[in-house]
């Protein structure tokens, strides 16, 4: 007689995991939930619907409004930042890398996620305190990854350091704008690509030199 054929054991996942998973889970519902809703409208209550978790769970992971808030910021930016590292960049010639910087750079400022940060940090700003104080270090960290990753990109331009600053805000305003523009207009938007066209111009110029 055959034995009978036990069905495949399910792997039990790690403590770790399932605090991955969970803090994911928030992470997307604040998220989501700026996005269709707004601001303002992303409350306690909406962030745990959305989430499927108590809020009890919320403060655990993150400890309140204001600390979630800043994780949804700094994921954020640990997203782009892993979107531009992943760019092999070695070897290529300046006006290449410059369009890849400007293709994953454009894609972040159009997200969902860059969306909410930017709504996250007007309320930052619009407050004093300890919180305002938080959104300021987030801020200055999130620069100095920024210029980390703009350096290899671009570490070996003819240009002073004060000139690397000017550029590297320079796009970062353009691109923000840009994405305002398209949030405002929908698809409606015009002129989205000559205008890219007119910053990757203007940085393979002033990068190079010329």
């Amino acid at each position: 007689m055959a034995s009978p054929r036990h069905a495949p054991r399910q792997l039990r996942r790690s403590h770790a995991e399932r605090t991955a998973e969970t803090r994911a889970k928030i992470l997307a519902a604040v998220v989501e939930s700026i996005a269709e809703v707004g601001f303002q409208r992303t409350t306690a209550v909406e962030i745990t619907r959305r989430a499927g978790v108590t809020w009890g769970a919320v403060q655990h992971h993150f400890g309140d409004k204001d600390g979630i808030l800043l994780a949804v910021l700094e994921d954020s930016f640990n997203r782009f930042a892993a979107r531009l590292a992943e760019a092999d960049v070695e070897g290529l010639p300046l006006a290449r890398r410059v369009e890849r910087f400007l293709d994953r750079a454009y894609a972040h400022f159009t997200s969902r996620e860059y969306a909410s940060t930017f709504e996250i940090l007007l309320d930052h700003l619009r407050r004093d305190g300890a919180s305002a104080k938080g959104g300021a270090s987030w801020q200055l960290a999130m620069w100095r990854a920024w210029d980390r990753e703009w350096r290899r990109f671009f570490g070996d331009a003819a240009v002073s350091r004060g000139r690397h600053g000017v550029l590297q805000h320079y796009t970062i305003s353009v691109l923000s704008g840009l994405a305002t523009i398209l949030t405002l207009e929908g698809t409606a938007a015009r002129l989205r690509d000559a205008e890219l066209g007119l910053l990757r111009d203007t940085l393979v110029r002033e990068l190079g030199g010329s």
